[in-house]
């Protein structure tokens, strides 16, 4: 059996005593992950922060073809893919990377691998999760051991799932309301949203505090060189050097994007200060001005 195709690197001096989290990922297509080597979270996995191996579902079977799917009990159109496989490959990561071999089993229900708190974190892409969105991100940063079971044709064999419950903290986690081919983009999705939270990865750590959805608000409008561009003109309070007004400027903005394209997330905010209540009563006014 071939070892996990690891995207760590041994040659490049480390800046950190050890990696602050490692993710483990199995895919029938682990070349489709190839892009998590790119940018900051390849640097972050040269510097030794972060380790990051994927592994081929495929090496855990054992027939002449590398079966990983069969048809569903109770008739349906697709295949589902099978327990087994996805057992060993699971146990190899609870393992720390030991081969499984032909006849391995799944433990008997109700072995305890680890002890409840340090288990690893199992996420699911799947559309029957919770969606994941940047407060979820927050939480899976701050552990240990995320693995990511990136799923198939129909999706995979109940039992496993259930079993894995027992071994790992279970997450089925949702992007969006949509179906893909498989659980690669959305786990993709997910470890670039994690990892870049991880203390260090991003060069300015400033930059996390002001993004889309940091506390409940889409981001404000950006500007750059040139002041005029094609007969276009940065707003002229940006230019003005009075940092305060800048601020409440950058609020107003993106309390009026939030408003007008995810007024949902407005909902759930409670701590809107009085000057906040005021711009929207003020954007709203301006808006049925415009709609008369």
């Amino acid at each position: 059996m071939s070892e996990p195709s690891p995207m760590t690197s041994t040659d490049t001096p480390t800046e950190a005593a050890g990696p602050q989290m490692s993710i483990d990922v199995v895919s029938i297509f682990p070349e489709y992950l190839a892009g998590l080597q790119l940018s900051l979270i390849g640097k972050a996995v040269d510097r030794g922060q972060l380790s990051l191996n994927v592994h081929d579902l495929r090496d855990f079977t054992f027939d002449r073809h590398n079966t990983v799917d069969d048809s569903p009990y109770g008739g349906g159109a697709g295949m589902v893919m099978k327990a087994e496989p996805w057992a060993l490959a699971l146990e190899h990561i609870l393992g720390g990377g030991s081969g499984a071999e032909e006849g391995d089993s799944l433990p008997s229900a109700g072995t305890d691998d680890a002890a409840v708190g340090s288990k690893p974190t199992l996420i699911v892409p799947s559309p029957a999760g919770q969606v994941f969105d940047q407060r979820i991100a927050e939480d899976l940063a701050g552990r240990d051991h995320l693995v990511f079971a990136c799923g198939r044709y129909e999706g995979i064999d109940q039992r496993v799932i259930d079993w894995a419950g027992e071994h790992f903290e279970l997450l089925p986690m949702s992007i969006g309301d949509y179906v893909l081919n498989g659980g690669e983009v959305a786990s993709m999705v997910m470890i670039e949203a994690v990892s870049r939270l991880i203390p260090g990865v991003i060069g300015n750590p400033e930059s996390l505090t002001e993004e889309s959805h940091e506390d409940g608000l889409l981001e404000y409008p950006i500007y750059t060189k040139p002041a005029n561009w094609r007969g276009r003109e940065v707003p002229e309070i940006l230019l003005s050097g009075n940092h305060a007004a800048i601020a409440r400027w950058r609020r107003d903005r993106r309390l009026e994007r939030t408003a007008e394209v995810r007024p949902d997330l407005l909902e759930k905010l409670d701590d809107l200060s009085k000057d906040d209540r005021a711009a929207l009563e003020r954007f709203e006014s301006e808006r049925s001005n415009v709609t008369e």
